[in-house]
């Protein structure tokens, strides 16, 4: 059952954060217009450094309603998604990417989830991972997801488009997405971070959300993501009590450092790495680029093919 308040389903907001994706906006909008949640849901479409355009959805369903509205926060997707959560009315927030999508159950199951869990105020589901080499279905493989956990490693599966959230704790207790880290890059990992720390999340085990590999806005903008991860390790000094995460975080720095050519910098890491977990393949892979014998792209292309990152 849907999490139930004198007899009426809670209010529901999913944030949409686009730059616009002409088609894949209109879908991911229509799948979240169209869960199965009995309780009024309202979509909210910030549009980001672009013009702010109508959306060809058709009749909206009884209890949906659509709200389209420029970022008035800091330009990028941190403050597109800052800005659906200052706007929104739902007692709880979904936030989809604008070239995903969900399955009808999805809101539904995770505010019984939720019900069933009630010191936590955020959930997840399992993904299915589409890639120009497949599909894979992705679940979390522990219940529930604890800091512990997301210090050693991400847990791909607490996708920016599988979280639901409560939206009066995660403003008072877990703070807005953080505008500050560079390029807005892994803002998603550092606010599962922080609710982490205050309450465990637990998922769905069904492959709920829909993530479209490929195509992020990203992509090839390799200083800017290794700036990020270094910010990262600096807010959150958990990282030093997970010896194999820190090593994760310093070899996926390692490697775009030398995927943007800053070798030094990059075997600096790498080394750092190795110290911490000699096994840590994303080192291996920093110290391939180094070489100089094969591209960034290409090792990127390889496992973007099978729904994996660095």
């Amino acid at each position: 059952m849907a999490d139930v308040q004198n007899g009426s389903a809670s209010a529901v907001t999913v944030v949409i954060a686009t730059r616009d994706r002409p088609g894949q906006l209109e879908e991911a909008a229509l799948a979240a217009l169209r869960q199965d949640h009995p309780g009024p849901l309202e979509l909210l479409v910030v549009f980001d450094q672009v013009p702010v355009r109508e959306l060809d959805l058709g009749d909206l369903p009884a209890g949906r309603s659509l709200r389209l509205m420029a970022n008035k926060r800091t330009p990028g997707l941190p403050g597109g998604r800052n800005t659906g959560i200052g706007a929104a009315t739902g007692e709880y927030i979904a936030f989809c990417d604008d070239d995903d999508s969900w399955l009808p159950g999805k809101v539904t199951a995770q505010l019984s989830l939720l019900a069933d869990h009630p010191g936590s105020f955020a959930s997840g589901t399992g993904v299915e991972v589409r890639s120009p080499g497949g599909s894979t279905v992705r679940l979390v493989p522990f219940e529930p997801v604890e800091l512990r956990h997301l210090l050693r490693d991400r847990v791909f599966e607490l996708h920016p488009s599988s979280v639901l959230v409560r939206r009066d704790r995660l403003v008072a207790e877990a703070g807005l997405v953080d505008e500050e880290i560079p390029g807005g890059y892994a803002e998603d990992y550092d606010l599962a971070l922080r609710i982490a720390r205050i309450a465990p999340i637990p998922c769905v085990p069904e492959p709920l959300t829909i993530v479209n590999w490929g195509g992020s806005f990203f992509a090839h903008r390799f200083p800017m993501i290794a700036d990020a991860l270094e910010y990262l390790l600096a807010k959150h000094p958990e990282f030093t009590g997970e010896p194999a995460g820190l090593a994760r975080v310093q070899g996926q720095i390692a490697f775009y450092r030398a995927a943007s050519g800053s070798f030094r910098a990059a075997l600096g890491w790498a080394r750092r790495a190795l110290r911490g977990n000699w096994r840590e393949p994303r080192a291996y892979l920093a110290l391939l680029l180094t070489t100089r014998l094969v591209g960034a792209e290409r090792v990127l292309r390889v496992l973007n093919a099978r729904g994996r990152g660095v």
